[in-house]
Formats: structure tokens, sequence, C-alpha cells
């Protein structure tokens, strides 16, 4: 099979998996408006985003035919040994949207220094008045906790671009690594936050940079499974084949985490089809045992010779 006719065979059967999803979901939650593919990750510690149980029980064979694959108490190991336990609880914080509690009001007016500790949660919580008296008094805009998580990373993953901004503005370096090796670009990815995103870019942040899993922006973006910012990173110079410490490029990910749009789109934009994780699995592998499971849902659509004459 040529490209052409490989990209045609994967995108038509992406459409296929889309169709049937929908299909899914409107029969499971009919007043539902949101495709599983846009449902984000709830800030998850890097384990959990790369090992984000599939949607579909079609893909749930892959797991025993990857045995070379890093155990998940191998990436849970090393995320303690460069974190501690507190810092996966520290990634766990953020509640559902439901059950978040409004963010206290800010002060109209701030006497006194304000501690690095508050400068912090002010950048989480969105509080503009203390950052801005924070750097007035002359704090460095790189301030960051035991994990080396600055105002900036933690602005990034809550979507705060007034604040974002002023960082830069201040002098932020934009670059900056946490303990994990994650860059504010990495944060704003997990956090799905397109805006942000699109601010750091255009203040220069390097869309290719890799954390302790060799993971890019990218894959975080594919595994959140926003497409709106995967697209933004592909038109904007990412490397689309990138691959991290399994062998993973964006695309293994995507195909594993059914995020059918995201395949498409990375499908269309050149992604390797047939490039070869460390477990020696293609994209196109790990495609081809969803036909099996298209063919045997699309057979019990297929209505039956009685219902038919009915």
């Amino acid at each position: 099979m040529d490209m052409d006719h490989r990209i045609k065979w994967a995108t038509e059967l992406v459409e296929q998996k889309l169709k049937l999803e929908e299909d899914r979901q409107k029969k499971k939650h009919p007043s539902s408006a949101m495709p599983p593919e846009v449902v984000r990750l709830d800030i998850p510690h890097l384990e959990e985003e790369k090992r984000h149980k599939p949607a579909n029980k079609g893909i749930e064979s892959l797991k025993g035919q990857e045995k070379v694959r890093k155990s998940s108490l191998d990436l849970r190991r090393e995320i303690l040994e460069v974190g501690g336990t507190e810092y996966l609880f520290e990634l766990r914080k953020k509640p559902k949207k439901k059950e978040e509690k409004k963010p206290e009001p800010e002060p109209e007016e701030i006497t006194g220094p304000v501690a690095a500790e508050d400068f912090l949660k002010a950048a989480v919580q969105g509080k503009v008045q203390v950052v801005d008296k924070f750097l007035a008094d002359g704090g460095s805009p790189d301030t960051c906790d035991e994990f080396c998580r600055t105002a900036l990373h933690r602005a990034s993953l809550e979507g705060h671009t007034e604040i974002v901004e002023k960082l830069l503005d201040q002098g932020a370096t934009i670059n900056f690594r946490d303990r994990l090796d994650s860059t504010a670009m990495h944060w704003a990815c997990r956090g799905g936050h397109l805006a942000v995103v699109k601010l750091l870019q255009e203040k220069g942040a390097n869309l290719n940079l890799k954390d302790k899993l060799l993971s890019t922006p990218l894959h975080v973006a594919t595994r959140t499974g926003v497409a709106e910012v995967v697209e933004y990173l592909i038109n904007n110079g990412v490397k689309i084949n990138s691959r991290d410490r399994e062998g993973d490029s964006a695309l293994h990910d995507a195909v594993r985490l059914n995020r059918y749009k995201i395949i498409k789109m990375l499908i269309l934009h050149g992604a390797d089809m047939l490039a070869k994780n460390l477990a020696g699995k293609t994209p196109t592998d790990l495609v081809q045992l969803w036909q099996a499971d298209t063919r045997e849902v699309l057979e019990k659509k297929e209505p039956s010779t009685t219902e038919m004459a009915t």
C-alpha cells in the first residue's frame, strides 16, 4: 500500500470511528454536546497523562502486546525520585469545575510586602493585584517552589493570560524548566489553554523542548485532547514526528487514546504512520486493531433480515 492509499485508508477509518463514537455518546448521554475527543484530563501527573485509559475497549488488547514498554511502576518511581509524593498530590489538586470554590476577592489595597508563597498562590488564583505588588516591590518573576514551578508555570496551567503576559513583560524566563523539565508551554498544553499557548509562542517559547519523559508540548496537547491546541502547534513549526522516551510520536499517543480528530489532523499534516516505537509498533499497526473492532460494531448495527422485513 503506497502512502497516499495508506493516508486515505486511515482517514476513512478515523471517520468511521468518529461516527461510531458519536452514536455511542448520543445513546449514553443524549443531552451532551461535548465530543469525547475534547474532554480534558484533569491535571494528571505525567504517568497518568501518558497512560490514560482508552475510551474504546478494542484498544485494550494493546496492553498485552506492549510488554517492552516501561511499566507504570517504573514511571511512578521516576516521578517520586524527581518530585516526591507531595508533587503527585500537587498535580492532582485541581478539583472538577463543578466542585471549584469561588476565589476570594482581591483586597482593594495591598499593604505590606507580598511573600513568595502568596505570590505563587496568586498566580494560580488569578489575583493580578497581588502579582503586581510582588513584582513592583522587586520580587523576581522567576520565584519558584521546591518543585521549581514558577508563577509562569502555574498561571499557564490555569489559563490566566493577563498574569502570564505581566510575568513575561517583567522578565520571567519563558523556557524555565521545573523538576520534571516541563516548561510553561508544557503546562499551558496540559491545561488546554489555547490563548496562553498563543501568547507564549508569540513571546518566543520553544515548542520542541522535552520533559523528563522526552515529551514535547505536542505530545502533551495530544494526550490532553484539545484539538485546537494541537492544530495551533502544528501550524507553528512543531516537530510532528518527535519521539518520547518510549519511542512514541504524538500519532502513537493519539491512536492509543482514541483522539480521532487529532489523528486525522496529524496524518494530513505529514505524521509518519510507519514510525516504530520501542515496542516495534507503528501507528498503522495500532489503527489496524481498530478494523476488527469497527467491523464488529458495524455488523451489530446492520439490521437483521427479520427487522428489514418489518
